[in-house]
C-alpha cells in the first residue's frame, strides 16, 4: 500500500506542478487515431479526498497522452472544494488539465453519477470514495462504457466480492480497462525481483515477514460523533473507523504488503489464524483493533507472519521480507518508494551477502501503475486489475476476520461468509440509518473474539 501516510505517498496530496510542463499533444495512438492529434481523454474524479486528489494528480501527469479533469464528484461540499482548490494551485501552470466549471462539481450520494454522465465512451473515472461504494460506483460506469481506475481495497466481505468479480467479467465483455490502486506491482525493480525469485534465485519461498508499525494515522481512532451531526455521513466522512466502509485500518492500510509478498510468491494464501487486541483507548468508539499478528499459511505449508501496529512510543517498521531455501530477499524496505529491493544468499541480509540490489534511483510507482494504466487504455490492450484486487482484498480481509473473530479462516470461508457489511448501500441518502449505530454511549460494536465467532462485529450495540 513509507511512513504512515508519507510525503512521498499520493494520499497525503503534494504539490507536483514541475511534473505537469511534461504534458503535450503527442501524435494519437491508434485507438484513438479516429479523434485527430487533438484528441484528450477526459477525466473525472468520484470521491476528493487527499486520496483521490493525489491519484488525479497521478493521471494528469504520469502519462504522454493528454488528460484533462472534467467533473468531480463527492457526498461533502468541503472535500470537493478543498480537491479543487489544491488541484487548481497544483497546475496553476497549466489550468487547461482543470477544466471543471460549476456545472460539473457534483455533491451527495447521487454525485457519481452525474460525473460519469458527464464524460464520453471510452474516458475514465477515478473511484476513491470508500469502498462500501466500490461496486454501485463500477456498475454505473461499466453500463456507460468507461474505463476507471479504483483505489484498494475493493471489498470487505464475500458479498461485495462476488459482486465485484462478476461485474469484473462485464467490463472485459466490453473491452474496458481497469487499474486498481496495488501500485508496488507497477514498481520496476519489485517487478525484476518477483521475476528473479521465480527463476529460482532464492530457492523455494519458505517463509515472508511483513510488518507495518507506526502511530494512529488518517481517520482510524474516532471520538464519539457530534450533537446533532448526521450518523451516516459522520461514519462515511471517518471511513477507516469503520469495517463496513473501509475493512478497518487492517484492509486499508495492511493489504499492500500481503498483496506484494503474496506476489513474490505466486500464490494467495488459503487460511490465516491471528489474534489482536485495543489498549490504551480512551474515549476512542471506532471498531479497529490496535495491534495485530497474523499467520497466513499457503497451499504448500509456507507461512506469512504479518505484524500491524498503530501505537505511538513503541518501535516503528514498515518492511516485507522473504526467505528461501538458498537465500533471501527484501521486498520494501521501509515504505512503498523507493522500494530498494535486494537479493542475499543467505538469511542475514548482512551487506557482506547481498547478491543483487536494483539500481538507484527508481521511478516511483504512484506514477508507473498510471502511466501503464493510460498506455493499455489509448493502444486498446487487455487490462483489467479488478480479479486480482479482489482476491487481494479477500486475502486481507480474511486475516481481519481470524483477528476479530479469534477463528482460523479459510479463504472460502472468507469468501462465502454472509455477513454483508452494508446492505442497501446503494440507496444510502442523507438522513437515512447507517450500517451501524452506537449504543447509549456513544460506542459501536467492536470484534469479541471468541464470543462473535462468525462475523466481525454484532451490529446492534
Amino acid at each position: 500500500m513509507s511512513q504512515p501516510e508519507s510525503k512521498s505517498d499520493r494520499r497525503q496530496f503534494i504539490k507536483v506542478a514541475g511534473a505537469a510542463t511534461a504534458l503535450g499533444a503527442l501524435s494519437a495512438p491508434r485507438v484513438f487515431a479516429q479523434s485527430g492529434a487533438n484528441h484528450s481523454l477526459q477525466l473525472a474524479l468520484i470521491g476528493a479526498g487527499g486520496r483521490g486528489t493525489g491519484a488525479a494528480v497521478d493521471a494528469l501527469t504520469a502519462s504522454n497522452y493528454p488528460i484533462k479533469l472534467v467533473a468531480i464528484a463527492d457526498l461533502f461540499q468541503h472535500k470537493l472544494d478543498g480537491s479543487l482548490a489544491a488541484l487548481k494551485e497544483n497546475f496553476a501552470a497549466k489550468p487547461e488539465l482543470i477544466d471543471v466549471p460549476e456545472d460539473r462539481r457534483f455533491v451527495g450520494f447521487d454525485a457519481y453519477q452525474k460525473a460519469i454522465e458527464a464524460l464520453r465512451p471510452g474516458d475514465f473515472a477515478i473511484f476513491a470514495s470508500p469502498l462500501a461504494f466500490r461496486w454501485v460506483h463500477f456498475q454505473y460506469a461499466i453500463d456507460k462504457g468507461l474505463n476507471v481506475f479504483m483505489e484498494k481495497p475493493l471489498i470487505a466481505d464475500g458479498p461485495s466480492a462476488k459482486k465485484m468479480f462478476d461485474l469484473a467479467k462485464k467490463a472485459d465483455a466490453k473491452n474496458l480497462k481497469c487499474g486498481v490502486g496495488l501500485m508496488v506491482r507497477h514498481c520496476r525493480g519489485r517487478q525484476e525481483l518477483h521475476q528473479r525469485i521465480s527463476d529460482g534465485a532464492i530457492g523455494d519461498i519458505v517463509a515472508m515477514r511483513a510488518y507495518r508499525m507506526h502511530g494512529p494515522v488518517a481517520t482510524c481512532f474516532s471520538t464519539r460523533k457530534p450533537e446533532g451531526q448526521d450518523e451516516l455521513s459522520w461514519q462515511i466522512e471517518r471511513f477507516h473507523s469503520f469495517i463496513w466502509a473501509s475493512g478497518g485500518l487492517f484492509s486499508d492500510f495492511y493489504i499492500h504488503q500481503i498483496d506484494e509478498v503474496s506476489w513474490m510468491k505466486n500464490a494467495w494464501p488459503v487460511k490465516a489464524q491471528a489474534l489482536g487486541g485495543r489498549h490504551y483507548r480512551g474515549d476512542f468508539v471506532d471498531q479497529n483493533f490496535d495491534a495485530y499478528a497474523v499467520e497466513y499459511t499457503y497451499d504448500d505449508g509456507s507461512k506469512l507472519f504479518f505484524d500491524g501496529r498503530t501505537m505511538t512510543g513503541c518501535r516503528n517498521d514498515m518492511s516485507s521480507i522473504v526467505h528461501g531455501s538458498k537465500g533471501s530477499a527484501i521486498v520494501s524496505t521501509s515504505g512503498h518508494t523507493p522500494g530498494r529491493v535486494r537479493t542475499f544468499k543467505g538469511q542475514r541480509q548482512a551487506r557482506e551477502d547481498m547478491t543483487w540490489a536494483f539500481p538507484q534511483p527508481e521511478e516511483n510507482p504512484y506514477q508507473l501503475e498510471w502511466k501503464d494504466l493510460i498506455d493499455a487504455i489509448t493502444h486498446d490492450e487487455p487490462y483489467n486489475e479488478v480479479p486480482r484486487g479482489v482476491e487481494a482484498s479477500l486475502v486481507t480481509s480474511m486475516g481481519r476476520m481470524a483477528a476479530h473473530t479469534g477463528q482460523e479462516i479459510s479463504y472460502d470461508e472468507m469468501l462465502n461468509c454472509p455477513h454483508e457489511m452494508a446492505p442497501g448501500v446503494a440507496d444510502f441518502k442523507i438522513g437515512g440509518a447507517a450500517p451501524v449505530m452506537p449504543d447509549g454511549n456513544g460506542r459501536y460494536p467492536v470484534p469479541q473474539p471468541g464470543i462473535l465467532n462468525d462475523r466481525e462485529y454484532q451490529e446492534t450495540a
